[in-house]
């Protein structure tokens, strides 16, 4: 099976109000393996970040100015991903966003008419009913590494995503293990990935960075009296 694990970062929250795609992400699964191969392109966005979106991504409207625009880049994430399952966390979100701007170009459709789709989000809420279920929660409760998510980045949350999901799904197509065989299968799996799987990209911030970014995060909801951003994070991660 061919699977294509999918995170985008936006200008902000809603595409219904025009928001755009400004960072696309993959990492493509072959039989439960990494293959090495990924799509990851910046995109210009032709329009400016929301309050707070900037702050969660660290990207900018500067970084942004040189990089293509979607309709530049369609063509190659399409037959990316094409006759892939997609593993996305939230997918709602991401495929909302990514439909509205395959919208904006006549004749491509939706993901949906190409793609199979399993949301991590709704599995880990069926598997870890009243809890967190946000990327980093998960990353904790598995024993994921995520020590380098400082920032949101689309082809890093991807990189992370996908051994989430390898842990989640670890086991499942097992008959008969016990509660404590289907946890060491769980790391044996994890760890074998680590060891086989080709080294990914690591995105590595600033410490400087990452304290300006919380402390941005801080100020904004301190003024406001909550911080839309962290409570996104905080439900979808």
């Amino acid at each position: 099976m061919r699977q294509i694990v999918l995170d985008t970062e936006t200008t902000g929250l809603e595409w219904q109000k025009g928001n755009r795609v400004v960072e696309i992400g993959c990492v493509e699964l072959l039989e439960r393996r990494s293959t090495g191969r990924t799509f990851h392109r910046y995109l210009h966005p032709d329009r400016e970040f929301e309050p707070g979106a900037q702050e969660v991504t660290g990207l900018t409207l500067e970084f942004l100015a040189d990089k293509p625009r979607f309709a530049e880049v369609a063509e190659e994430f399409l037959a990316f991903i094409d006759g892939a399952e997609l593993i996305i966390h939230n997918a709602a979100f991401d495929l909302g966003f990514l439909n509205a701007e395959l919208a904006r170009i006549p004749g491509t459709g939706r993901i949906e008419d190409r793609c199979t789709i399993e949301d991590t989000l709704a599995m880990a809420r069926q598997r870890f009913p009243g809890q967190r279920n946000s990327l980093d929660a998960l990353c904790k409760r598995l024993g994921v590494d995520n020590s380098q998510r400082q920032l949101h980045g689309a082809l890093l949350d991807a990189q992370i995503l996908a051994d989430v999901y390898l842990a989640m799904t670890s086991g499942q197509r097992e008959i008969g293990f016990g509660e404590e065989a289907a946890a060491a299968a769980v790391e044996a799996t994890v760890l074998l990935d680590a060891l086989e799987a080709p080294p990914r990209v690591r995105v590595r911030v600033q410490t400087e960075e990452a304290e300006a970014h919380a402390a941005r995060l801080a100020a904004l909801e301190k003024k406001a009296g909550r911080c839309l951003w962290r409570e996104l994070e905080a439900e979808a991660g």
